[in-house]
């Protein structure tokens, strides 16, 4: 059989699976929702773990599996590697085991991918597009927006305006922004004045490997959980803007400390923490310890009691600060090179840069190499392009915070 054939196969086998599970547990609600290209992180149902082609030799299923993968590196035609994971138990290990991260071949595939960081050696180009009727944010992958509008998401966020703050919800899909849903990412958040924002992740680093109960992933394989049960937020990043008290007219100037990245990650040997899975469901009943009166008490996981976990006391977070503009005498205005991803002059454009002091030892090149940049090309239509250490979901969360009033900054 060629190729060809066992993709095709795998694609009716797929959509197969797909329809039933629709049926069966989402019902007709979610049949037209709008969802990530990639695909949920989750087996299939049992019934169709054993079958045919569940009983291929593995030497016969590792060969077809690497010559899929490696045959299929862009999006959409990338899709039937995600099928090759769907079609069982045996199957999915196998996928998992060849699709490589984000740091190692450059693609993005599973979910986890959007927390894991990205290549060293050249960057991830996304896109974000605005909705201000809607207040929500969707970020894609690809250089611009394509003309069928058929574009592949990755990561949606919507703009909560509360009476102290902003928040930004992140969600892996562009209709579903519930705390309470297995959608739920993580989330941006900010002061009153706008000056200092938040990222919070809805798993913990990986470095943190000891959590009491309470602290347990609230990840789950159904699609809603109890609304009793909080979804946790752990602090990985702080991104500070500085004000600008005289008014003066110029680029903002920010900063982002990294808790969950160790400098030591941009150094030679270095690696940045890389999440393999999202955490696995837990009992609902051990995230709740029941009172004195028998009832289930809710344990306060709101953001403004959280601590920031803490980096291993032998390695400082990871600083990253925006790339100095230069004045452009004729142009009369601030420029820096965004090597044509940039066509737009705006304030929220930026370039981060990894901040050194002379006894870390960096090189020069290394200290002058772009890890993210944003910036506008359109009307609300805005570039992102990310690198190692950062992840997807870092960094849309920091660009996201490019899009909140300032009017301290300006």
């Amino acid at each position: 059989m060629s190729l060809k054939s066992i993709v095709r196969e795998l694609k009716e086998m797929k959509d197969g699976i797909g329809n039933i599970s629709r049926r069966g547990i989402e019902g007709k609600h979610c049949r037209g929702r709008t969802r990530s290209f990639v695909a949920p992180d989750q087996a299939p149902p049992e019934a169709f773990q054993q079958g045919c082609w569940a009983n291929l030799p593995p030497e016969l299923l590792l060969d077809i599996i690497k010559r899929v993968e490696a045959s299929e590196t862009l999006w959409p035609a990338r899709t039937v590697v995600l099928f090759c994971a769907s079609v069982c138990k045996s199957w999915r290990e196998i996928t998992k085991e060849i699709v490589k991260t984000p740091e190692e071949c450059g693609r993005l595939t599973f979910p986890i991918s959007l927390k894991q960081p990205g290549p060293r050696d050249f960057p991830i180009q996304c896109f974000i597009r605005r909705d201000r009727a809607t207040s929500t944010y969707h970020l894609f992958l690809g250089l611009t927006p394509s003309k069928d509008e058929n574009d592949k998401l990755l990561l949606a966020a919507r703009k909560i305006r509360r009476a102290t703050s902003t928040d930004f919800v992140i969600s892996l899909v562009a209709d579903d922004f519930s705390r309470a849903s297995n959608t739920y990412v993580g989330k941006l958040r900010s002061n009153f004045l706008g000056t200092k924002f938040t990222i919070f992740d809805s798993q913990p680093p990986c470095d943190v490997t000891t959590l009491s109960n309470t602290r347990s992933s609230r990840r789950f394989h159904s699609k809603q959980v109890s609304p009793r049960v909080p979804a946790f937020n752990y602090s990985i990043s702080t991104i500070t803007y500085e004000l600008n008290v005289l008014r003066t007219k110029g680029p903002r100037r920010m900063q982002c400390v990294m808790h969950s990245i160790p400098f030591s990650s941009i150094q030679e040997g270095g690696t940045a923490p890389t999440p393999t899975s999202f955490p696995h469901s837990f009992d609902e009943q051990k995230s709740l310890s029941p009172d004195s009166k028998g009832k289930k008490a809710i344990t306060d996981f709101s953001s403004t009691g959280l601590p920031e976990l803490p980096i291993s006391p032998e390695s400082e977070p990871l600083v990253l600060k925006n790339k100095a503009p230069r004045w452009h005498e004729q142009l009369q205005c601030w420029c820096l090179n965004f090597k044509g991803r940039v066509t737009v002059a705006s304030v929220k454009n930026f370039q981060l840069v990894a901040a050194t002091e002379p006894y870390h030892n960096i090189p020069v090149e290394e200290q002058e190499k772009v890890i993210l940049q944003f910036g506008k090309i359109g009307k609300d239509i805005f570039t992102v392009d990310y690198r190692y250490p950062l992840s997807a979901f870092q960094a849309f969360a920091i660009s996201l915070s490019s899009f909140d009033t300032k009017p301290a900054c300006e």
